[in-house]
């Protein structure tokens, strides 16, 4: 092979078709059907995502097992397609069975919250690849169902690639499944998932000014959906059919 022949980009679980389609069964036979049976789920401002194209990071709050579900189950098929989700290194990949069915449903790359792990994939050669992220930027479920802190690292990523962040609530997921709790509470209570216009690094700001320009919106969607949804006890009170789109 001479150098002038162009390299073949690579091919691996994170942007293979073959792969993609066993998560599609995984997330969308499996997966979505289940956590749809267990809260009511409304979504709004899905349509200010859809001319989203390439890669992207999806910055959302984090208080529950149900949160990348319901992002995985609410975005669009095309963009859901390749979506790699951050997890932790010290608990996801730590057995052999946990980050075989981490990978399968949620396209998992290893985050390192205790500079133990060394890195087996970087976040930002897949979005060079072309492969969006999903990254919870507090690190960890929230323990009092309050935001905590952003830590920069996702919005110094999406600068770094020149790719949109998408702003996700999550709102009563906490509630519905908190934290410690192994199952979600019984009665399929209320589960908000409300997007926010893409958003670009300004010039001249810092990751973390950008980070935080992100948090102030995510805080803004709860404030402003949340008492409706969490009021809210069945879809019907809602104005939504069972599982369905609130815009």
């Amino acid at each position: 092979m001479t150098d002038d022949v162009a390299a073949k980009p690579t091919r691996d679980r994170f942007n293979s078709k073959g792969h993609a389609a066993g998560r599609f069964v995984a997330q969308h036979l499996i997966l979505k059907p289940v956590v749809w049976s267990l809260v009511t789920v409304q979504i709004i401002g899905r349509e200010k995502v859809r001319k989203t194209s390439g890669a992207f990071v999806v910055v959302a709050n984090h208080s529950s097992h149900l949160d990348a579900p319901l992002i995985l189950g609410s975005l669009p098929r095309r963009m859901s397609r390749y979506l790699a989700a951050g997890a932790a290194a010290d608990y996801f990949f730590d057995v052999w069975w946990r980050r075989g069915l981490t990978a399968l449903f949620f396209n998992a790359f290893p985050v390192d919250r205790s500079g133990n792990h060394p890195r087996r994939v970087s976040a930002k050669e897949l979005l060079q690849r072309g492969v969006p992220l999903l990254v919870f930027p507090e690190g960890t479920r929230s323990k009092d169902l309050k935001l905590h802190a952003f830590k920069p690292g996702a919005a110094a990523l999406a600068t770094s690639v020149g790719v949109p962040v998408l702003p996700v609530a999550l709102i009563g997921a906490g509630e519905a499944h908190p934290r410690g709790s192994s199952w979600p509470k019984p009665g399929r209570l209320p589960v908000g998932v409300v997007y926010a216009e893409p958003m670009q690094a300004e010039p001249g700001e810092t990751a973390a000014e950008f980070m935080a320009r992100v948090k102030v919106v995510i805080e803004g969607l709860i404030a402003e959906h949340g008492p409706r949804i969490l009021a809210s006890k069945t879809d019907q009170q809602a104005g939504t059919e069972p599982g369905g789109v609130s815009t």
